[in-house]
């Protein structure tokens, strides 16, 4: 049994404590807004936040999350209504939409810890989410944007 807090929620799975959390959060709490994308951390489609950092669920343990506050996408505002995604559906970011929540969770804490990043600021705490359609402007232009609000 891994104890771990889940969107203010607090829970009890009954797991292997080495199981990935992309894992416990997808397959036994049904929260699918957190993807799988290389299972190797090199994508950022799975970003959650640990404690309020951005954290790859895919080689995370659930031990390692155990007593710790985990946040997903779904867990981000309760209506979607967190200036980061009402900023990214105002600068129109997602085509295919798939590394959208990673994305959005590394802008989110981005912008806890630095309410007003530089370019580079961006670019470092951005680094290492791969968007296929290549929104990156639009990611860029979102992330600003949500830094006004």
């Amino acid at each position: 049994m891994v104890d771990v807090s889940i969107n203010g929620q607090s829970r009890r799975l009954d797991a292997d404590p080495d199981m990935p959390l992309l894992w416990a959060l997808r397959d036994l709490l049904d929260l699918t807004g957190t993807k799988y994308g290389c299972g190797i951390a090199q994508c950022g489609a799975c970003t959650v936040h640990v404690d309020g950092e951005p954290v790859r669920a895919c080689v995370t343990p659930l031990s390692a999350v155990a007593g710790r506050k985990v946040t997903t996408i779904e867990g981000l505002h309760p209506e979607g209504k967190h200036p980061v995604q009402q900023a990214w559906v105002d600068a129109q970011v997602p085509q295919c939409g798939y590394c959208q929540s990673g994305q959005i969770m590394s802008a989110a804490a981005l912008l806890a810890k630095n309410p007003n990043p530089s370019d580079a600021d961006i670019d470092a705490a951005m680094e290492g989410h791969l968007c296929r359609c290549g929104t990156y402007q639009r990611i860029r232009t979102a992330i600003k944007r949500a830094a006004t609000s």
